[in-house]
Parts: structure tokens; C-alpha cells; sequence
């Protein structure tokens, strides 16, 4: 169990806090390129660690990530229009370029007025699909994130988003425990036994062994852990790696989620599907593997899981049962709701906006989830103190997740040696 106070240290995001300040050491996924599709579109109102940002594209294509609020006298720039360079704050006209530069203020005589400051802006980079911030202190700026997707096609690969209404540490618990696979996920898991897509096929075995073998062991880049399955013969063995803070390279081999805290009770669950081979953003794999796991567009909207949908009367929550069927329940399905996403989200929604930790009793099948509630716990006092956090400046080049059906003699850190040397 872990106590209140290291709970609040771990799980708290805000501007100031502990772990806020030891997120903010890292470029983070603030949104998807395609949510700024189109120069002078909409701007899309960001939350990130407890911040509200605006973020858009302008005329010539530059990415802008301000403070949501003008700062001539505090209207959202997210209702603001998007034009000449910048976005116009629609109350007085004045005109933000995507650095932060005043570049008019109608309503002032002075043409040298605009000069003598600047809207508070932040660094941004996109690759990858994705639109990266870094709200931490200039001088100590760490190199972009270096994962071998990010410089693939579009045509390789495949980006989502997911919003959830739950602290961040209950979703990277989930993806940190094998065992939970063959239990929650059993029907979800049957549905897809037949499918030929990779999903299925990695982790097709799991509906045969509620409790693997877990064992787990730090890394300079946060941990890596093995669930193993003794299966005909065989040990079906399936390593994850935890970069912390936001990434879980999911033991498919060709899936990456970032988990994002919005605030301290919201979260955005990336994925990133690649291969370097399959081309994954491409219909139809795309679709159908959006289909397969849930994360298609049509699904995320009926569950309220989308930026525009979340907070609306179909978000899971305990006034509508978050979302849960139990007819489907009754007739034998495991979860009662529709896919393996969802499933998920219903789990974690379920403990409540922040889990208390205080009376949980862990077992062997948590052996990563707690290594991973003690790095963070750590990472929380380095931001507090000031240090470098845990896997600050690694390189994601070399890091992966894996399976594979082995001999019961082979030692799951073969499987992925090169983690040794980042």
C-alpha cells in the first residue's frame, strides 16, 4: 500500500507541484497533428498538467501553444479567430503570433504599446503525428524524444486519442499488468481470436493463464518487466518497457501509449501504432484495427471519449454506471461494454477520478506496478528538490517492447539486451 501523502506526491500535476515540476523536465504529447489539421482552422483548447493552453495552426503552418487567456483581459483565445499570422483575441482585436509576439492591438493608439511585452507561449515541436510541448524552464530544454516512429510516414503509422476521466497512475497501472488481460479481457479476447491482425495473434494465448510469472527490474529509462506463460511446452513470454514518465512500449511489439496527465483527474491516452512495415495508417488495416481495440472515432464519441464529447452525458460515470451494459453481463459477457478499450477506461474510471491508495494490498501479479509507484515516487521528489528526474534525456531509439514463444530455459532479458545500453 502506499501512504496518503506519497499517493498525493505521486498522482498531483499542477503548476508547483512535486510531480508537475518533474513532468515539465520532458517534451510531452500535447495533442495530435491532425487536431490542427489546416492553416488559420479552429484553435483547440489543450489542458495539460493542471494548465489550460490554446493551441493552433496559423497561415503559414507554424504551430502557436499560448495561455488560453488574452493577456489584455482574460478571454479565452480558444474562441478567437485564427488569421494574418497569429490568432485575434475577438474582444479587442488584439493579434498573438505563435511565439507570443503582440502583433496588433486595434484598440491602442500607441503603435509602440504591443512592444513592451509578449503573450506567454511554449516550445513546441512536431514529428510523430503529434504536437510536443515543453513547459519547463528554457535553459534546461532536453532533446526531442527519438523514437523510430518519428520520423515514419503516415502511411506506417497510426495515431489516437483517448480521454479519460482518471488520474494518470490508474491508467499506466493497467498497462503494467499482464494478469488482468485474461480476466477483464476475456470476452473481448474470444471476439478476437479469429482475426488476423497482429493484435490478435500476440495475444492470443493470454485467454489460457490468469497468472503468469512476473518479474520486473529497473532501467535507466524508467523499467522493463516479463509476464510469462508456460504453455505447451513452451513460455509464452511478453516484456513491456515503462519510459517514464508517459510512455508504455506494450509487449506487441508494434504499439506505443503515452499516458498524459490533463490535470490531476483527466487524462489523454495516446497510441501510436508501427511497425516500420504494415501500413497502419492506411485504410483498411487502419480501420480495422481501430475497430479491433476500440479506439475507432464512432466508438469514442458514443462513450464521450473524445475532446469535443468528454464531459457530456455519456462520459463514464457513476450516474450512468460508466457506460456498462449488464444485460451483456447476464448473457455471459465479461465486462459489459463493447471493446477492449473500454474495458479499460471502465476499470479505471470506476476507482474513482483519484484512487486512494492507502488500503490496497498488492500481490505478486503487481510486482511492476509497484516499481513503478516507487520510480515515480522518486521522480516526485527529484522535481521537488530541483534534480534531473528518472530518465531524463535517454534515447527511445533502442527501447522495446517484445514477444515471444520460448524455451522455459531462456532468460526473458535476452530477449531484450539492448536495454542494457540505453
Amino acid at each position: 500500500m502506499i501512504g496518503r501523502d506519497d499517493n498525493e506526491l505521486m498522482c498531483r500535476v499542477g503548476p508547483g507541484s512535486p510531480m508537475g515540476e518533474a513532468m515539465r523536465r520532458f517534451w510531452i504529447p500535447a495533442l495530435l497533428s491532425s487536431e490542427l489539421r489546416e492553416p488559420d482552422g479552429d484553435p483547440v483548447h489543450v489542458e495539460l498538467l493542471g494548465q489550460n493552453l490554446v493551441a493552433f495552426r496559423d497561415s503559414n503552418g507554424n504551430v502557436g501553444l499560448l495561455d488560453e487567456h488574452c493577456c489584455h483581459r482574460g478571454a479565452s483565445l480558444t474562441i478567437g479567430k485564427v488569421e494574418n499570422c497569429g490568432i485575434r483575441c475577438i474582444y479587442h482585436g488584439w493579434l498573438f503570433g505563435a511565439d507570443g509576439t503582440v502583433l496588433e492591438t486595434p484598440n491602442v493608439a500607441d503603435p509602440k504599446f504591443k512592444d513592451r511585452f509578449k503573450a506567454k507561449a511554449y516550445p513546441v515541436h512536431e514529428a510523430g503525428g503529434f504536437i510536443w510541448a515543453y513547459l519547463g524552464p528554457r535553459e534546461k530544454t532536453p532533446p526531442v524524444p527519438d523514437f523510430p516512429w518519428m520520423t515514419a510516414p503516415e502511411s506506417l503509422r497510426m495515431n489516437t486519442v483517448q480521454i479519460n476521466g482518471c488520474n494518470y497512475v490508474q491508467l499506466l497501472e493497467g498497462l503494467l499488468d499482464s494478469s488482468h488481460l485474461t480476466i477483464l479481457h476475456r470476452s473481448a479476447l474470444n471476439k478476437a481470436k479469429d482475426s488476423e491482425l497482429n493484435f490478435a495473434k500476440a495475444t492470443s494465448h493470454m485467454r489460457y493463464d490468469a497468472a503468469p510469472k512476473i518479474e520486473s527490474e529497473e532501467t535507466r529509462f524508467g523499467l522493463h518487466y516479463a509476464a510469462v506463460r508456460l504453455l505447451e511446452g513452451k513460455a509464452e513470454t511478453r516484456v513491456t518497457a515503462y519510459i517514464t514518465p508517459f510512455w508504455i512500449l506494450n509487449p506487441n511489439g508494434d504499439i506505443a501509449v503515452g499516458v498524459v496527465p490533463m490535470s490531476d483527474t483527466k487524462s489523454a491516452f495516446y497510441t501510436v501504432w508501427w511497425d516500420g512495415v504494415k501500413c497502419y495508417g492506411e485504410d483498411p488495416l487502419r480501420s480495422d484495427q481501430q475497430k479491433l481495440v476500440g479506439f475507432n472515432p464512432e466508438m469514442l464519441e458514443r462513450f464521450g471519449q473524445t475532446r469535443d464529447t468528454f464531459g457530456g452525458p455519456n462520459t463514464m460515470r457513476r450516474e450512468n454506471r460508466w457506460g456498462q451494459d449488464r444485460e451483456m453481463i447476464q448473457a455471459g459477457h465479461q465486462s459489459g461494454v463493447p471493446t477492449l478499450a473500454l474495458e479499460d477506461s471502465l476499470v479505471c474510471a470506476s476507482a474513482g477520478p483519484l484512487r486512494d491508495r492507502s488500503n490496497e494490498h498488492l500481490a505478486g501479479a503487481d510486482l511492476a506496478i509497484a516499481q513503478m509507484y516507487r520510480i515515480l515516487i522518486r521522480m516526485a521528489r527529484q522535481g521537488r528538490d530541483g534534480q534531473d528526474p528518472v530518465g531524463l534525456g535517454v534515447s527511445m531509439a533502442e527501447i522495446r517492447g517484445t514477444n515471444a514463444s520460448v524455451d522455459p530455459s531462456v532468460e526473458w532479458r535476452s530477449l531484450v539486451r539492448q536495454h542494457a545500453l540505453v
